[in-house]
């Protein structure tokens, strides 16, 4: 088998060179590589010390390869091809629950509303020991994931532990087709104000948007917020699809371009849209990309919504999927994408890598200028700037060690086993008492972090005892670092409304699901907020989408926000 192996990566080296004899200086070198390759593996496999897996060596030659071009373009072996589809479909048959490992226990994080680990009574914050007999306690991600998906219709046994019960339980769930949705939730924000999230963009995304933004028009809606924001992009005849809905037929949406020239095409809107007219505010973080991109560039373009939020990740790449020999499947970077202005907004330059490796962004004063339909100016080069920025709020150190270490998640599993039911989601709120059972609940647990102050104070502390001044400050350092420690001790009260919106949210969505918790953000998101206030003032949003306005002027034009930038 070895040698077939070996012979068929020669023999496919030949072949390029019978197929382009116009070309064959360049592919004499790939042939004269390959037979390189093929006889270096023969002889590591003939006197490498210790045995080999050739398709685990091999595999790990081909990722080295790709990892020298971009991260996109990727090797797809035929044993990872069903998670692949999971990615392009968004439909696997499982039971409908992700569940991941914690400090050696497999932990259930949540269950999809109306599929058959949530029907089942599979509950966020279970222990699964066993599935179907087999223990769970040395198995990894991936091979939990593999035992938990199988045939629609087929039943897999869970043996679970769960907080307040003194022994193990078993659920059977009969495995379903999951089909995850692109838009997870819709509602109303106000009487007059629609809100959709869009998570994905995978099969049907751009049906999904039509429909929701027409039951939102059902409901009352004179206006949209619609939320693409940590959408990592997906299919981009979907994102042609959901920019159709704001747009009018017949307008062009995206064009790619890349070294295969009769690959190149410009996609058009090709239905009648929904609505060409009703205000709309989108909202943007730097994790939406790629199709994210295109949508919320195409409709800044055509200064048909406001763009919220931050600057997005700036992807312009276009993948395409091309069949390999035994039924794998490579992902290759193919064309970059370009949004109606004529910008593209791809970012990292991967085609020129300095003598290290590293790699360069567009500088700003490199990016190019363009132009909206009515007349603003926009940026290539670094994804999509916003229209009114909105600065992410850095959660509080006690904040961030209380969401790595679960123990909100964990607070919120005890909370639903004492609690049969809570008000609806919108109207939950946690009491001053309930905080302090939470402080209490934290008593026993570890929550020692360094704040920044603290990591300052150190390196200041080291550098004065390195240069020999120690002795003549260590009684302020000392003060200082007292106060500081003081400080620490109250963070659980000072950043109180912080935690406590983090905490009523899981535990809403413990009662509710992913839209309770959506609903739960409402009152205190940032992103949503401020699209309300553009939304419910028509004459900054109608001057936001004119050139020569203050208000449009005030765009930030290249320069990305600091925090959480990728």
């Amino acid at each position: 088998m070895r040698k077939k192996i070996i012979a068929g990566l020669a023999v496919g080296g030949a072949l390029l060179v019978s197929f382009r004899p116009a070309d064959n200086e360049r592919y004499f070198e790939i042939a004269k590589n390959l037979d390189i390759f093929a006889t270096l593996f023969k002889e590591v496999n003939t006197y490498y010390v210790d045995e080999i897996t050739p398709s685990k060596m091999v595999k790990t030659g081909i990722d080295a390869m790709l990892k020298s071009l971009d991260p996109y373009t990727n090797y797809i072996p035929e044993d990872d091809i069903e998670d692949f589809r999971t990615l392009t479909t968004g439909q696997y048959g499982g039971i409908g629950a992700q569940v991941g490992k914690r400090n050696g226990k497999t932990i259930v994080q949540s269950a999809y509303e109306g599929y058959p680990a949530q029907k089942a009574g599979l509950l966020p914050g279970d222990e699964l020991l066993t599935i179907n007999g087999v223990s769970t306690e040395k198995k990894s991600n991936s091979d939990i994931s593999k035992l938990l998906k199988g045939q629609a219709n087929s039943i897999v046994k869970l043996e679970v532990t769960r907080y307040g019960q003194d022994k193990p339980i078993e659920i059977s769930i009969t495995r379903d087709k999951i089909q995850v949705d692109n838009v997870p939730y819709y509602g109303m924000v106000t009487p007059e104000i629609g809100y959709f999230q869009l998570s994905s963009f995978t099969v049907d995304a751009g049906k999904e948007v039509r429909m929701a933004v027409a039951k939102l028009k059902e409901q009352g809606a004179k206006k949209i917020i619609f939320d693409i924001r940590d959408n990592p992009g997906g299919l981009l005849n979907e994102a042609v699809n959901i920019s159709n809905v704001f747009v009018d037929k017949g307008l062009d949406v995206v064009s790619t371009k890349g070294k295969v020239t009769e690959w190149n095409k410009t996609y058009k809107a090709l239905d009648t849209p929904l609505d060409t007219h009703i205000p709309v505010a989108i909202i943007t973080s730097n994790r939406s990309a790629s199709a994210s991109e295109i949508v919320s560039g195409v409709l800044q373009d055509y200064d048909r919504a406001v763009v919220v939020g931050e600057r997005t990740f700036g992807k312009g790449l276009v993948q395409a999927t091309r069949p390999l020999s035994y039924n794998s499947q490579l992902k290759v970077t193919t064309a970059k994408y370009y949004i109606p202005s004529g910008r593209c907004i791809q970012e990292i330059d991967y085609a020129h890598r300095a003598d290290d490796g590293t790699l360069g962004k567009v500088p700003d004063s490199l990016r190019t200028a363009f132009k909206t339909a009515s007349g603003r100016t926009v940026y290539d080069g670094g994804g999509v700037a916003p229209d009114v920025s909105v600065q992410v709020r850095e959660i509080a150190d006690i904040t961030r060690v209380l969401l790595q270490k679960n123990y909100i998640f964990d607070y919120a599993t005890r909370y639903r086993s004492e609690h049969a039911t809570i008000p609806s989601a919108r109207e939950f709120t946690l009491s001053d008492a309930e905080y302090q059972k939470f402080t209490q609940f934290l008593a026993t647990k570890d929550i020692n972090y360094s704040t920044d102050a603290e990591k300052s104070l150190a390196d200041l502390t080291k550098k004065v005892k390195d240069e020999k001044h120690y002795d003549d400050v260590k009684t302020e350092l000392e003060a200082i670092r007292r106060k500081v420690s003081t400080n620490k001790g109250n963070d659980l009260t000072r950043f109180k409304t912080e935690i406590r919106e983090l905490l009523e949210q899981e535990i809403v969505s413990r009662y509710y699901f992913q839209k309770g918790q959506i609903e739960a953000s409402f009152d205190d998101d940032p992103n949503i907020l401020m699209a309300m206030q553009v939304l419910n003032d028509a004459p900054r949003y109608a001057a936001l989408l004119k050139p020569g306005t203050p208000e449009a002027k005030t765009r930030p034009e290249a320069k990305r926000s600091t925090a959480g930038g990728k």
